[in-house]
């Protein structure tokens, strides 16, 4: 079914997807994004999980401190809620979303929409995390960002958790996660493994 177009001559919306590990500069892409479709004079949304509470409560903020205004959610379907009359749609930490994000990120596109979304593609154990793989694969636009492995200076695209906690999602910064390269990444758990 064809949808007519609902705004300023765009024919349809589409799915970007920034992701990488730890500290790699995820949020700070999301940010960058949403302000120059501001200066556009585009009208934009930033949605992030109330459970991100690091930084701040409502705000997304980067490890390099900047912000945006953003509307914490519990379930991806009330970002459905938010979008009437809106041209780009971010969505930050989509890891820790439910499996929906994907078919709501798919609907609003379907509406003319721009969804920007920013995740985590693996997490602690390496594996690929929450509903980042299946964003991957529906998206027209993907950007793997890299830290630097502070061990070896290479590219890092594994988030290495210093931590001894189990659970897939604890929240945490330099204090419980560092960027690691493949190797430094593999290594470590290597020798966290035979302890």
């Amino acid at each position: 079914m064809f949808l007519e177009p609902n705004f300023k001559g765009q024919r349809s919306g589409w799915i970007e997807v920034v992701c990488g590990s730890m500290f790699s500069g995820k949020t700070e892409e999301l940010i960058r994004r949403v302000r120059r479709a501001k200066i556009a004079n585009q009208k934009v949304i930033i949605f992030k999980p109330v459970t991100d509470v690091r930084y701040d409560i409502k705000k997304v903020i980067s490890h390099d401190h900047n912000e945006i205004d953003s509307l914490p959610i519990r379930q991806s379907k009330d970002i459905l809620k938010y979008t009437s009359g809106i041209e780009v749609v971010g969505i930050d930490e989509a890891q820790f979303f439910d499996s929906d994000l994907p078919d709501i990120c798919q609907q609003i596109a379907l509406r003319g929409i721009r969804v920007i979304v920013a995740g985590l593609d693996m997490d602690y154990l390496g594996r690929p995390f929450g509903p980042i793989p299946h964003l991957l694969a529906i998206s027209e636009y993907i950007t793997k960002v890299h830290a630097i492995c502070p061990h070896c200076g290479n590219l890092a695209t594994h988030s290495y958790r210093l931590s001894e906690e189990t659970d897939t999602v604890v929240l945490g910064e330099k204090d419980k996660y560092e960027p690691r390269c493949r190797t430094c990444y593999h290594m470590g758990n290597i020798l966290n493994f035979s302890r």
